[in-house]
Order: C-alpha cells, then sequence, then structure tokens
C-alpha cells in the first residue's frame, strides 16, 4: 500500500470517549488536525476537556455532532480525512434491552460509518476498536488451544443475545467490518482486539466501565472478597498509540490483540496493595464458586458465565501487536497504580 497521508484530517468517532480521547490527545501532540464526533453538541461537560487539549498541542482540532444509528451522520466530519478511527460504540455489560443498547450502536453504527468512507475517495485506512470480546466467549476455552493461547485466529461463537450480549455486538461489528472491508480494494482496515483497558483518564467522567470496576476495588465493593477471574489488561496509553499506529504505518493490517499481560481480580489487588498498604479496603480473598452461584447474579453474573469462567486463567498472543505495530507495552502495575493515583487527584476516592 503507498503511504498514508499524514497531513489530511483524521477522524476520531466517539471523540471524548475513555480510549478515543486519549487518541485525540496523541494526534493534537503529533501536530495532526483532528475531526472528531460526539454524540451531543449541548454535552460540553463530557468532551470540553478535548478543547483544553486543543489549545495546549500543535495540532487542530474541529467536533462535529454525530449519531451512530443516524444514516450519513459522519460525512460532514468525514470529509478530507484520510483515516478514520473509530471508537464509538458502547461499554456496558449491564443493559434493560441488549439489541437496542449494544447489538445495535455496535453493528448499524459501524456500517453506518463504513458506508460513508465508501462514498468518500480521501479515506485510504480505517481502524476499527474491537475486543479481546470478539476473540473468545469463556475463559474455558482456552483448554481447547493447541498453543495454550488466544489468538487473532480466533472468534467468539458462543456469545448472542442472551449469554454476554457485549461481547456479541463486538463479535458482529467486526465481522460485518471486514466484509464490507474485503468487498473493495481502495481502502484497507486494521482491527484492534485490546483487553480489559485500564488507567488514567483524561476527563472527570466516572461512567466508563473500567473506570467503574477500579472504583470498585479501591472502595470496598469488593472488600469481602473477589471473584477468581482473570483478564488480559492493557494500558489505555497503549491502545491509544496502537491506534495511530495502525492508522498510518501502511504495512499494519488484520487483526492484532493488545494486551499487557494476564492477571486475576486478586493479584490486581495485590499490586495495588504494594503502592497504598492499608490506605484502600482492597479485597484479600477469593470468593469460593459455591458463593458465586449465590451472590453472581446480583452483580451480574450468570451461573453458566461462573461455570465457564472462574477459576479459569486467560492468556493471549500478542506477538502481532508487537511486530505488525511495533507495541511495547507498560508494566500492568503502572497501570493500576497511576489509575488510584488518578483517582486521587481528581477527588474520586
Amino acid at each position: 500500500m503507498t503511504d498514508i497521508d499524514s497531513s489530511a484530517p483524521v477522524l476520531v468517532t466517539g471523540a471524548s470517549g475513555y480510549i478515543a480521547s486519549w487518541i485525540v490527545r496523541f494526534l493534537l501532540e503529533g501536530g495532526y488536525t483532528v475531526h472528531g464526533t460526539v454524540r451531543d453538541m449541548r454535552q460540553g461537560q463530557k468532551f470540553g476537556h478535548l478543547y483544553e487539549l486543543a489549545k495546549k498541542e500543535k495540532g487542530s482540532l474541529r467536533l462535529f455532532e454525530a449519531d451512530l444509528l443516524h444514516e450519513g451522520a459522519f460525512r460532514k466530519a468525514m470529509e478530507d480525512c484520510g483515516v478514520v478511527i473509530h471508537t464509538a460504540s458502547p461499554f456496558r455489560l449491564k443493559v434493560k434491552d441488549p439489541r437496542q443498547d449494544l447489538v445495535d450502536p455496535a453493528r448499524k453504527g459501524t456500517l453506518n460509518v463504513l458506508a460513508t468512507v465508501n462514498e468518500l475517495d480521501t479515506v485510504q485506512r480505517v481502524v476499527l476498536t474491537s475486543s479481546v470480546a470478539a476473540i473468545y466467549g469463556d475463559a474455558i476455552e482456552l483448554a481447547d488451544k493447541p498453543n495454550g493461547m488466544f489468538t487473532e485466529d480466533d472468534w467468539n461463537l458462543r456469545a448472542d443475545l442472551d449469554y454476554q450480549p457485549y461481547s456479541f455486538s463486538k463479535t458482529i461489528a467486526e465481522k460485518e467490518a471486514w466484509a464490507l472491508a474485503e468487498a473493495q480494494d481502495r481502502w484497507s482496515m486494521v482491527a484492534l482486539q485490546p483487553g480489559f483497558v485500564l488507567g488514567p483518564s483524561l476527563s472527570d467522567r466516572s461512567d466508563s466501565t473500567s473506570i467503574d470496576f477500579m472504583l470498585s476495588m479501591v472502595n470496598g465493593n469488593f472488600k469481602s472478597g473477589v471473584p477468581d477471574l482473570y483478564f488480559g489488561i492493557v494500558d489505555v496509553r497503549d491502545v491509544a498509540q496502537a491506534h495511530i499506529r495502525a492508522g498510518f504505518n501502511p504495512e499494519a493490517s488484520g487483526r492484532n490483540i493488545l494486551t499487557a499481560d494476564e492477571l486475576g481480580v486478586l493479584e490486581m489487588g495485590a499490586i495495588l496493595r504494594t503502592e497504598f498498604g492499608k490506605k484502600y479496603p482492597l479485597p484479600r480473598r477469593i470468593l469460593p464458586k459455591w458463593l458465586l452461584y449465590i451472590l453472581g447474579p446480583f452483580r451480574g453474573y450468570s451461573w453458566s458465565y461462573i461455570r465457564r469462567n472462574a477459576g479459569y486463567p486467560v492468556r493471549f498472543d500478542n506477538s502481532c501487536s508487537m511486530e505488525k505495530l511495533g507495541m511495547t507495552y507498560r508494566p500492568v502495575s503502572e497501570t493500576l497504580i497511576e489509575q488510584v493515583h488518578d483517582f486521587e487527584r481528581k477527588g474520586m476516592i
């Protein structure tokens, strides 16, 4: 592929989000012209931090209103752009209507964005924010992997509207995006599959699932114990840098798992104790599985999820991202500790 025009504007959808805000910051630091979309321009409290970033950096920023479900809503923001970074997609584990709240925004929103990409000749590269949720359904599946790791060749075949609807939304959105990308040869697509994204936030918002989880770690919600669950973890700043590298490296391609390490929830608490000692009521024990079957449904864990995930570690092969995107990852300990210090600076705990 020919070099990607770095002088053209870069579109970041869902620009005020947890990951997207860092993408915008790094692009502005690099002197890029950034077009960002937000759902409602009247809600300035959700994206005011982006304008503050733009005042300090070399690049320039324009924000546009765009709704994932409105056909053609991204056209104005995408005009003249060479790279489109599509991050906008809801990340919520508890919803009333999975199709309306998760699947439609993820799937239809992605198809909406890519339909506009097909209409505008300036776009050379699309970067799609997917998730390891599109790689696997349950941790127990790792036992069937001959190399003992989940890789980019794997797809989540278990999730549906009733079981892990968030995972289903990411899986179906990515699959349909690949179908559109492979049906043409003018623009290329790179998909990124981050693990559990943690680390400091650029805004004061607390409506992120990642932020809510970490607040629960330090505010006593897990004081009585934590489920024996494991995650592939990655720093939000590394995820943001991976998006930019995927956008401008002509050789970047395919799917790319983004994880720094795999840890259990109890291990995460132990790391935080090395920095904060007894300052916070951090978890110190694993809840027995029988107790999870009783308490789990009240915390959003179905019996099926507990049976197929509690007590089963996960492991991911992140070599593609290191080889194709040149990624190196921050230690998870740094990510966790800096996120809690960020909470402290903002008075969130």
